[in-house]
Order: C-alpha cells, then sequence, then structure tokens
C-alpha cells in the first residue's frame, strides 16, 4: 500500500483545485444549512472524503473496475482467471444508476421538479392530465427539511420496493431558502406542500385529518382504524404537493362576494370603496344546473362546448350539473333546448375556514386579513380561531385573547379557478412561505384520459397562469 506521502506526491494540479472547489461548495452550505442549528455542522465531518475523493485517493470508489476483462481475455482467456465482464458490466450499472439518482435528487431539490395536475382545481387553466415543469428557482430553493430520502418520491416507496416512508425523520433542518428571482404574486400559478398534510389518516386522505376530526371527532378516528386506517405524521416538504392560483399575498385582506374576490393591501376595513376587485381569469368556473326540455345532450356536442365526461352529470330526466366558464355558460343559453342555467346553491360547498367558528360560505367569505412577517395583531376572540392553526402547526408559538401575536412568516391565499370543485384556502387556510414549492414554467406533456391520447396543442404552452 502507498504511503501518504507518496499519494500527495502524485497528485496532480487539477486535482487540488477540484478538491477545494467542492470543498468550498460544501462548507458554504452546510454553514447554510447550519446557520442557528449549530448541530448541522457536525456534517463537515464528511469534508476529508470530498478531499480524498480528488487527492490522494485512500478510498477506492472505482474498486469494481478490476472486473474488467482484458480485450484478449474475452476470447482466449478461460472465464475467471483474469477479469469477470458479468461483474464488470453489473458494478458498471450500479455505478451510473447512483451517479443518477444522485443527480436528480439535487436537480429536483434545487432546480427543477416534474408535476402532474391530478384533479380539476385548475380547469380550464391548467387540465387533468397535465405535465408540468415546475422551476425550484423562480421563488428560491428551499433546503431540504428531511435529506435521506428517495428521488423522485415525495412521501411514500413504490409497492414494489416494499413501500413504506420514503425518508428518514432525521436528521431534520430547519427552513431555509435561496433567494429566488421573485415571490409569490397575486395571479402566480403555485406549486406547495399541503399545510393540513401534517397528519394524515392513511386510508381516507381526503377530506383531510383535521376536517374528519371536525365531522366525526378524533376518538373514532383513531379507534376505527379499519376505516381511517393508521395516522401518520409528516414533515412540511414531505407532504402533498397542490397547485392553485394565488389570489392573496402577504398583508392583504381579502374577501368574496357571490364568488368575486377582492382584495386591499393592508389591514381589514370596512369602507366598501377600498377593497378592489381582482381581475377574473379566462378559465374561472363555477357550478350550474342546467334545466333542459328533456333533452339529452350528446357526447360530441359536450366535447365541442369543453365539459369532459368526469363532469357530465345528469340529476333527473330535465336537469344536468356542471362547471362552466361564462363562455361555456352563453353558449348554452342559446341551445334551444336550454330553459333555464341556475347557480350551484352556495349551502352545497359545506362548512369552511376555520371549521366551526364562522357563518362565512366558499361564495360570500370573510374578510380575512393574511398576515406578513413581523406583523403584530391583537388577538381577540373574533380573530383567535382564524390564526390559531398558524401559531399551533407552522410557527408553534403560543397565542392568547388579548395579546399581540408576532408572525414570524409570510403567509399566501390559494384558490382553484374551478371555484365550486376545488379544495383551497377556503377550507384549511393560508398557506405558509415554508411550505411554497415553486412555480410551473410550461406544460411539456398532457395526456387526454376521455380521448386517450396526447393533446398536441397544449405541449409547450406556458403554465404560469399571468
Amino acid at each position: 500500500m502507498k504511503s501518504l506521502q507518496d499519494r500527495l506526491a502524485e497528485v496532480t494540479r487539477g486535482g487540488w483545485i477540484r478538491a477545494g472547489i467542492w470543498s468550498a461548495l460544501y462548507i458554504a452550505f452546510i454553514l447554510w444549512v447550519a446557520w442557528g442549528d449549530w448541530k448541522s455542522l457536525g456534517w463537515l465531518v464528511l469534508l476529508p472524503l470530498i478531499v480524498d475523493m480528488f487527492t490522494t485517493k485512500y478510498i477506492n470508489y472505482s474498486w469494481w473496475r478490476k472486473y474488467k476483462p482484458e480485450p484478449s481475455a474475452v476470447s482466449h482467456q478461460p472465464s475467471g482467471k483474469k477479469g469477470n465482464a458479468f461483474l464488470y458490466t453489473l458494478f458498471s450499472w450500479i455505478d451510473a444508476i447512483l451517479f443518477a439518482l444522485v443527480a436528480v435528487y439535487f436537480i429536483n431539490l434545487y432546480i427543477f421538479q416534474n408535476y402532474q395536475i391530478p384533479s380539476s382545481s385548475l380547469e380550464k387553466t391548467l387540465r387533468v392530465g397535465d405535465f408540468l415543469y415546475v422551476s425550484k428557482m423562480a421563488y428560491g430553493a428551499r433546503v431540504p427539511q428531511t435529506p435521506l430520502s428517495m428521488p423522485l418520491v415525495q412521501h411514500t416507496m413504490p409497492k414494489w420496493l416494499g413501500g413504506g416512508k420514503s425518508y428518514f425523520d432525521k436528521p431534520h433542518w430547519n427552513y431555509k431558502r435561496l433567494a429566488g428571482w421573485t415571490s409569490p404574486q397575486k395571479g402566480d400559478i403555485v406549486v406547495f406542500n399541503f399545510p393540513a398534510g401534517d397528519t394524515v389518516c392513511l386510508k381516507m386522505q381526503n377530506p383531510d385529518y383535521y376536517t374528519l376530526k371536525h365531522y366525526y371527532g378524533e376518538a373514532l378516528i383513531r379507534g376505527r382504524k379499519d376505516v381511517f386506517g393508521e395516522i401518520v405524521v409528516r414533515p412540511v416538504d414531505r407532504r402533498e404537493n397542490y397547485v392553485k392560483r394565488c389570489v392573496g399575498t402577504p398583508g392583504d385582506s381579502l374577501r368574496i362576494i357571490d364568488n368575486v374576490v377582492y382584495t386591499k393591501p393592508s389591514a381589514i376595513s370596512c369602507q366598501p370603496s377600498e377593497w378592489q376587485r381582482e381581475p377574473e381569469k379566462e378559465g374561472l368556473q363555477l357550478n350550474y344546473y342546467v334545466q333542459t326540455d328533456g333533452h339529452i345532450f350528446s357526447g360530441k356536442y359536450l366535447d365541442k362546448i369543453g365539459i369532459s365526461v368526469a363532469d357530465r352529470v345528469q340529476v333527473d330526466a330535465t336537469t344536468w350539473h356542471f362547471p362552466l366558464t361564462e363562455a361555456m355558460k352563453n353558449e348554452l343559453t342559446y341551445n334551444p333546448h336550454v330553459i333555464d342555467i341556475l347557480i350551484e346553491p352556495e349551502n352545497q360547498g359545506g362548512e369552511v375556514y376555520p371549521l366551526g367558528h364562522n357563518d362565512w360560505t366558499r361564495d360570500n367569505y370573510g374578510p380575512i386579513y393574511i398576515p406578513r412577517k413581523g406583523d403584530r395583531i391583537l388577538i381577540t376572540e373574533e380573530n383567535y380561531w382564524v390564526y390559531k392553526r398558524i401559531a399551533e402547526a407552522y410557527e408553534f408559538k403560543p397565542m392568547a385573547i388579548g395579546e399581540e401575536y408576532e408572525f414570524s412568516m409570510d403567509y399566501y391565499w390559494m384558490m382553484g379557478d374551478n371555484r365550486h370543485n376545488s379544495a383551497d384556502s377556503r377550507y384549511w387556510g393560508f398557506v405558509p412561505e415554508d411550505h411554497i414549492v415553486g412555480r410551473p414554467v410550461f406544460i411539456w406533456l398532457s395526456i387526454d384520459k376521455d380521448k386517450h391520447g396526447i393533446r398536441w396543442n397544449r405541449l409547450g404552452n406556458k403554465a404560469t397562469g399571468r
């Protein structure tokens, strides 16, 4: 075995330069992660491995290359005496796969990730089956709070890999974010971790745990594992990814009147003139009951209007239930078989956030103030339940009626464009800044499940929502 002196003598200038660059990057990253939580400095113990990888190479990372057969051995040498083509090929593949997984891991964390639209909450802006390129750099990439995890898996391993958690709870790093190009703005479509996804009933994940707890009670949920399943707790970056439109930013007050969103950039006021109506996107939809003379709409006609198969609900012989944009509603208005079009009653939407502590509805909501970092608000009997979850679940600080509370993060209000078919902030409240994942940039693939084909006209379309 070579001595340390001999190994150091063999190190090239390029090796020292590469070792210096990668060591500096690693030290800078660990200092960023550890700032304010110095326990994480223990990760610097891996620094000698990085230096060794480019210099002395005490650890033989390419040990498997010894199995490479010499060219003459392939045709003339008896098997097993020198080299082993099978082992060499096997370890070559393992080496390539491990490198790819590490590369994908870092790209997925800090640059971009793929996201598939699973539900219709943003129809017609984003369609079920759209695959999005989501930029992590737009709002600034987060440090991974659970760094030891399986790449490309959110929280649960595939069944063919045994199922179970796809991450380790420890180490757990505090929330930090690199500087981004911007912060979420009103009108942006944003991907974020589901705020109410911290606690999950594995057999009944929709509605969320807190809604189930409100209607059924915690004792029943924990006692009926056959119905609700095991209850698990997930860290922020391992909660489900959601995608909605940002309609309220930190420091805004927000209210909804007859399905129209109004905001104002200050604390809640009763002066109607101060509220500004938010522009409505072209794809915004509401649910309607369409009364006919008994006519049965053909699939071809409904395809033309833009009503998906899943949305075609015939209530009775003369009544249909559809989500409609204003343009689709106008199209049906001129149909000679349509007698009347009535908006779905607001009481069909169920209770809204904070559950059990208001008389608001999904169509007429608020007013509510969206906190910004550093805001100090007097907690009253009226707003206690609005901000209680922020203190308990996101900031882990005490809050009491009659005292001022200072917010530690910025918060956002997210809603779907398919307003009557969207589980959004009206049902589970604020989205904390540490839950923000990224901004969709463009659609790279779109699968139409109704027609079992690709929507070629959507490929490459912008997905920013602006």
